[in-house]
């Protein structure tokens, strides 16, 4: 065996170790595909050692395209044998090749015989791994005073005797390396190793910040942290940092992407971003990214109404709104009413909960930024006031009206925002339109009840109706008789009813007691005949009905009805 020491000029082999570090694991995955991912011919060493020794019984498996019966080996350039299985043992040392028709020749992998060896995991190198070089002797030799060298430079006693481990794995670890000792059982001798170069993988590049240098105040800050793990390990789990002038203001996130939502004079600065692995193994920053924010001054405030158009139904909630169209900076809001300085309230929102007959006003809207004040153009919010309280009045007033006349039916509200409507109803059907109900030529088919529905439309759109419903106006005309009675209902109807009923009863007396006493003055021939009905009266009295909808129909109500009769002197008796 050939001695080796600092200095000399080494044959050179290249090795490179597994995606899994620590110099342990199956590597057939990292055989079979190569550094770019494109699929070639891969030798997979068993021991999973590079180089090999022959004196571990080695076994080499050819991967590739193709029929496994196929392959073609080589040693040392020269073909080995007849095409046939695509693994082998190996009993001699040298370098081996496979070749498969679908893909390719291999690369080389050396199998040593020498006394001294440094060997390495098989697998792929990337940063943050832990990797572990061995130097080993035969088994029928021993080696002491072991020394490790990288680049030429004595990396000193390794702590384990034999094996060097290097963790985390940096790039910097790359290079030539071999190992050095006194081998021999008796006399000793210094050997030096064939070098051994590893190569260590970015895990993933340097990231580089993006984003707008130049935002506008109050607008978004998109910052991207460009860096993605290599083919080698695509899986990667990498943690995302952002800072501003050294300051952390966002992560670890896995997500390489920072929004500020609206970025303020404050937020200017050198922003920089670190990736790192997930178990911290591995991290790099990037370049410094100045950003610098700018103000824009207020300009285009707007006020605005729910329900839209600022027309609302009393009672109802009433919300003003107010946005700016242009400006940056911190802003304060303030609603005025009628040109006043004094503030009805503060921030871009307005409620009135249950608006009044006062509420109807101009509202504005004004915004500072600390430097400046804009103002909105005057909103005009108009209350509303739904129909309430509706009352015919007949015409003319007295409450007898000769049969053949011309009678008018008038309809008016107390309150009630215009333009109202007014529906005339005759026994709960309708039967015309408009404040004004004539009725012609009074006969026995006027009779019944009148009712009138007011309504009106609330809202920009008209998307709200109210309506009130008055009492109901009784008519009745008895046939032969040549007058019509109109009671109305309600209040005035029922003091009506009362001084009507009052009048009757007196009335009734007067007459009963003068007919007993002609009675008495003349004898009795006949038996009394029952009263003769000439004249019947009646009322309804109905409560007013106010509701938030146009019924679907006026409703019937039953109450009791108090009916009278016009009494015949002649047909009462004595009693």
């Amino acid at each position: 065996m050939m001695s080796r020491h600092p200095g000399d000029r080494w044959p050179q082999q290249r090795v490179t170790a597994s995606a899994h570090g620590r110099g342990h694991g199956d590597g057939r995955e990292a055989q079979t595909l190569g550094l770019a991912g494109a699929q070639t011919t891969q030798l997979l060493v068993e021991p999973p050692w590079r180089p090999a020794v022959l004196w571990d019984r080695v076994t080499l498996t050819c991967w590739g395209l193709g029929p496994t019966g196929d392959t073609t080996w080589y040693k040392d350039g020269r073909r080995s044998g007849q095409k046939g299985s695509d693994r082998i043992l190996v009993t001699r040392s040298g370098n081996y090749t496979c070749d498969r028709p679908g893909s390719g020749l291999s690369p080389p992998v050396s199998v040593l015989n020498d006394r001294l060896v440094l060997q390495v995991p098989t697998q792929t190198l990337l940063e943050g791994d832990t990797v572990t070089l061995r130097c080993r002797v035969t088994q029928d030799m021993s080696v002491t005073g072991v020394r490790f060298y990288h680049k030429e430079t004595d990396l000193g006693r390794p702590v384990s005797g034999t094996e060097l481990s290097l963790s985390p794995l940096q790039l910097h670890h790359s290079g030539r390396y071999l190992c050095g000792g006194l081998v021999g059982s008796g006399m000793s001798q210094w050997h030096n190793s064939a070098p051994v170069t590893v190569t260590v993988h970015e895990l993933f590049p340097v990231p580089v910040l993006k984003g707008a240098p130049k935002p506008i105040e109050g607008s978004r800050l998109h910052l991207r942290c460009l860096s993605t793990p290599r083919p080698l390990r695509p899986r990667t789990r990498l943690l995302h940092l952002f800072y501003r002038d050294g300051q952390l203001v966002g992560g670890p996130q896995v997500s390489p992407q920072l929004l500020l939502p609206a970025v303020g004079v404050s937020d200017s600065g050198n922003y920089t971003c670190q990736v790192r692995s997930e178990e911290r193994k591995v991290w790099k920053s990037s370049a410094r990214l100045c950003v610098t924010v700018h103000r824009v001054p207020l300009s285009g405030v707007s006020a605005w109404a729910q329900p839209p158009g600022g027309q609302v139904a009393l009672g109802d909630r009433l919300v003003l709104n107010c946005t700016v169209a242009e400006g940056t900076g911190p802003r304060t809001f303030s609603w005025h009413r009628g040109g006043s300085g004094t503030p009805l309230g503060t921030g871009p929102r307005l409620e009135l909960q249950h608006v009044g007959d006062n509420d109807s006003d101009h509202y504005q809207c004004r915004v500072s930024d600390g430097d400046s004040t804009a103002e909105s153009v005057p909103l005009n919010v108009t209350v509303l006031v739904p129909v309430a309280n509706a009352t015919i009045t007949p015409s003319p007033l007295s409450h007898q009206v000769h049969a053949g006349d011309s009678m008018t039916l008038r309809c008016s509200v107390q309150v009630g925002s215009a333009p109202v409507n007014f529906t005339w109803l005759h026994n709960g059907q309708e039967v015309a339109q408009g404040p004004i109900l004539e009725l012609g030529d009074v006969d026995v088919g006027h009779s019944g009840t009148y009712q009138c529905v007011a309504t009106n439309q609330l809202g920009q759109d008209g998307h709200r109706v109210f309506w009130a419903l008055s009492p109901e106006l009784a008519l009745e005309v008895t046939p032969g008789s040549p007058w019509v009675t109109a009671v109305a209902a309600g209040v005035g109807g029922s003091l009506l009813f009362l001084l009507l009923l009052l009048a009757v009863i007196v009335g009734w007396h007067r007459r009963h007691r003068l007919s007993l006493r002609k009675q008495q003055e003349r004898a009795p021939q006949d038996p009394p005949a029952p009263p003769e009905v000439e004249d019947l009266l009646y009322t309804h009295i109905v409560g007013t009905e106010q509701a938030g909808g146009f019924p679907p129909a006026p409703q019937q109500h039953s109450l009791p009805r108090r009916t009278f009769h016009k009494i015949n002197p002649q047909s009462l008796t004595r009693g």
